[in-house]
């Protein structure tokens, strides 16, 4: 496949500003389209299958096609590295969702790129190798897996030649394959974002398991390590906050993908199984289970939609995220829990793909914080 068609997601957007979409709905499907045509010349699931567990975590020529060929990669950063905005993000993940394409997009361009974004002119270096394609990976969880400024195992101290972090940041997405962190810790000023490079002394990227085969995640430790500080006067947290905020949209993108997928492939596979001279899917209670599931992909596209609606209302943002994430998490797992079920034996086997998409579904409802951590948050911020 060339990408000549749709020259690349750059050439489209134009010089949109940073975190607005200048795409009308036809070029939306024009960039849904090459990014669709590109995964399926990479196989769809197949590559998740052949993916090395030995190698940087992410298939590489994959992400060379979409990274720099489509140009993906800055999609969604400042200008001059980037363009574009929450819409593309959203089109971009609920893609590569669809088919769990083994790339960092979600790691590098999604998390560490939108906190990174929020840095301010610091982070200039650190923004144009993420929008070339150099993956970074974001370190902010804290023991629990979430976001919690007070809950950072990472501190920062002043050196002659800048700054050293030493701790422990666990959950690192795609921190195996990246080439730089983009790390919170906490300092004499209050929490702030620092860059370390990944060959830095005292760095250690330990890949932790992970149930979801299609991408690796890491429990970045440092030790004294050099790092370069890219907010200021403890400005970090709300950085990593706002930066998470639209990172959870677009996550619920990627979910609503997969479960849009799931549901496809069980209408199919109930269409053409056959018990008792008949299709299974003409039995009522099959029909049910399907329109339930229909209920739920529905409903997470809504969700979705709306936090794409509201991306230039911070607040309005924060809140439509918390029902984005606590609904799309949850709405993924239980349709991925139906494919199986409804594909019956063969839903059980390793030759299927419904376990990969359960796989995914199961790890994406705990990367950020479960639903019961964003119905938490959807609660502070309404004042409950």
């Amino acid at each position: 496949m060339t990408t000549g068609t749709s020259q690349s997601a750059t050439a489209q957007t134009g010089t949109a500003q940073t975190g607005t979409s200048t795409l009308d709905d036809e070029e939306l499907e024009a960039l849904r389209d090459t990014v669709r045509e590109v995964c399926a010349d990479a196989g769809g699931t197949t590559a998740v299958r052949e993916l090395d567990e030995s190698g940087r975590g992410y298939d590489e020529r994959l992400w060379r096609v979409l990274a720099q060929e489509v140009g993906l990669a800055g999609l969604g950063l400042p200008e001059p590295y980037g363009v574009g905005g929450l819409a593309e993000l959203a089109v971009v993940c609920e893609e590569l969702g669809r088919v769990l394409a083994p790339v960092p997009f979600l790691g590098s361009t999604v998390l560490a790129g939108q906190v990174l974004a929020r840095c301010g002119p610091l982070a200039t270096t650190a923004l144009k190798d993420v929008a070339e394609g150099r993956v970074h990976a974001l370190a902010v969880a804290d023991a629990d897996g979430v976001w919690r400024p007070e809950g950072l195992a990472v501190t920062a101290h002043p050196a002659v030649n800048g700054w050293r972090l030493t701790g422990m940041s666990p959950f690192v997405l795609d921190g195996t394959g990246a080439t730089g962190f983009v790390v919170a810790a906490t300092g004499p000023d209050g929490v702030d974002v620092f860059t370390v490079a990944a060959g830095a002394p005292g760095v250690t990227a330990q890949p932790t398991p992970c149930l979801d085969l299609s991408r690796s995640q890491a429990m970045l430790l440092l030790d004294d390590t050099p790092a370069i500080r890219v907010t200021v006067g403890g400005t970090g947290a709300a950085a990593v906050t706002e930066g998470l905020d639209l990172a959870l949209v677009a996550l619920s993108a990627e979910q609503l993908g997969g479960a849009q997928a799931c549901l496809d492939m069980t209408v199919a596979y109930t269409c053409e199984r056959t018990q008792f001279g008949r299709a299974i899917g003409s039995f009522q209670a099959v029909k049910h289970r399907c329109a339930d599931m229909l209920l739920q992909v529905e409903t997470a596209r809504s969700a979705v939609l709306r936090g794409v609606a509201v991306e230039d209302d911070p607040p309005a943002l924060a809140e439509a995220a918390a029902v984005a994430q606590s609904w799309c998490c949850e709405a993924y797992t239980w349709v991925a829990e139906e494919t199986v079920q409804l594909h019956g034996g063969i839903g059980f086997t390793w030759e299927h793909d419904a376990h990969l998409y359960f796989r995914r579904a199961v790890a994406d409802a705990a990367l950020l914080g479960g639903s019961a951590h964003h119905r938490e948050q959807l609660a502070r911020l309404l004042g409950w």
